[in-house]
């Protein structure tokens, strides 16, 4: 065993995980198992004081700065080489007040924990579609879910957040007090501060819910997608769908017989009463011959963790994304030619459907972009540790083909979705340059010397650059 560091971070009164300590490769490990990286120290931290006590260490001693709230960004972004790790991961407490609506949620939260907390009163907000991920950073991309047509995304529904700043200030941000913060962090990600806790608004959701999957074999997307795009052209705003093609997870409700065989599935979640749900997913459920329904009265907070064990901490995982211009007939033919090429059968691609308050929301009011779009697609390469290099190559080839195919009809990327170094380009791409330029201006006023790089970065400038 490696002989322990002692580091010593004045005014700080979280752990101290340096190499040596026996939570030290735990501590480090993220979501992605692709990434293995070794911190000098990481700094567990208990409060916001020990954030700013953490940020303010770092800055003095010219430390690398990673951010880890969930640790679950595909690009691992929540841990660096030699340097300082400000983990949240102990700060997950959430608060409800039934009575205003809201949630008061700390930065190192899962979704599971908002989801929890916030259905015991009746009540949810937009969060991601699998339960372990991070609340902070789903939410400063954006954050879309199931809910998101209904009430829009997680970024529609803050209403405050507690920032350190990389001087260690405290500040608040909302619609009131630093406001220009405020849009920052509301799709700009983790380039303004380090986030100790988020207030959501809340809405009536559930407890039960109408949801599931309903799969077809793979020979027929074709069909079921241009069926698809005509069921959704009218959908009513409680309807949330996103579409999986790759193959069916070996999950404890499936035949056994049908583990892993290639397939397209629409999955869904009703947002409002059971009854209207039926009547929505009827035509869709009757469509073709499905091989599975799986659609049916489930708890909302079940529907949220439904996908969890398709998608485990320590696997290997890359990703690929774009907006998609429509759901075309070249775009169909181009997803039905590649959607089941990758050779482990873990791989799959996913496309989310927006439009509802998403679209409808202010286009100036949030750093998001990209509220015009109708689908995205992320390609999610996905192979287990064991199977080693030779199938991570193959993964990823499958994942970069699969992109460049779409090339004609790309139209910008969700922030989220970026996955390692050969995605920092597209980091202009994903915001388009009127935003990031306002972006960079506050970039440069909150965060000039970018001391929060360690993210889909956006670099300080200014409005005469």
């Amino acid at each position: 065993m490696a002989e322990r560091t002692t580091i010593q971070i004045p005014g700080f009164r979280g752990d101290v995980i340096t190499l040596g300590h026996h939570e030290y490769d735990g501590a480090r490990a993220v979501w992605n198992g692709a990434v293995d990286r070794r911190p000098r120290v990481i700094a567990r931290c208990r409060a916001t004081a020990d954030v700013a006590a953490a940020v303010r260490f770092a800055c003095d001693r010219r430390l690398e700065i990673a951010v880890r709230g969930g640790g679950h960004n595909v690009a691992g972004t929540a841990v660096c080489d030699d340097g300082i790790v400000i983990d949240l991961s102990a700060m997950s407490a959430v608060t409800v007040d039934p009575v205003e609506r809201t949630a008061l949620v700390q930065g190192g939260a899962l979704w599971g924990d908002v989801d929890h907390a916030t259905q015991a009163h009746g009540l949810a907000t937009t969060g991601g579609i699998v339960s372990h991920t991070g609340v902070g950073g789903l939410t400063l991309g954006g954050g879309i879910g199931w809910l998101m047509r209904k009430h829009g995304l997680a970024v529609d529904n803050l209403v405050e957040a507690e920032v350190v700043t990389a001087g260690g200030e405290i500040v608040r941000a909302s619609a009131s007090d630093h406001t220009d913060l405020f849009w920052a962090l509301r799709g700009g990600g983790g380039n303004f501060g380090v986030v100790s806790s988020f207030r959501f608004s809340l809405h009536p959701v559930g407890p039960t819910v109408l949801a599931g999957p309903v799969f077809w074999a793979a020979e027929d997307t074709t069909d079921v997608l241009r069926f698809y795009r005509e069921f959704v052209t009218d959908a009513s705003d409680e309807l949330g769908n996103v579409i999986r093609l790759g193959t069916i997870p070996p999950l404890s409700v499936v035949d056994k017989d049908l583990h892993f065989r290639p397939a397209i599935a629409v999955a869904s979640c009703y947002a409002g009463p059971v009854a209207e749900g039926e009547r929505a997913l009827r035509a869709l459920r009757q469509f073709g011959t499905p091989l599975v329904d799986l659609v049916g009265p489930t708890l909302y907070v079940d529907h949220q963790s439904g996908v969890d064990d398709t998608v485990p901490h320590g696997w290997r995982y890359y990703w690929k994304a774009t907006n998609l211009t429509s759901l075309s007939d070249a775009v169909i033919d181009v997803v039905a030619e590649h959607a089941y090429g990758a050779t482990s059968p873990r791989s799959y691609a996913a496309m989310f459907h927006f439009g509802g308050a998403v679209a409808r929301a202010p286009r100036q009011a949030t750093a998001y972009t990209g509220r015009e779009v109708e689908h995205n697609i992320v390609i999610d390469a996905a192979w287990l540790p064991e199977q080693g290099d030779a199938v991570g190559t193959s993964e990823t080839a499958w994942a970069r083909a699969f992109l460049d195919a779409l090339k004609p009809h790309r139209a910008g990327v969700y922030v989220n979705f970026l996955d390692s170094d050969d995605d920092t380009g597209r980091v202009r791409e994903a915001y388009g340059d009127d935003t990031y330029r306002r972006l960079a201006e506050v970039k440069a006023k909150y965060d000039p010397e970018n001391v929060f790089h360690n993210n889909k970065n956006i670099q300080p400038g200014t409005p005469a650059q």
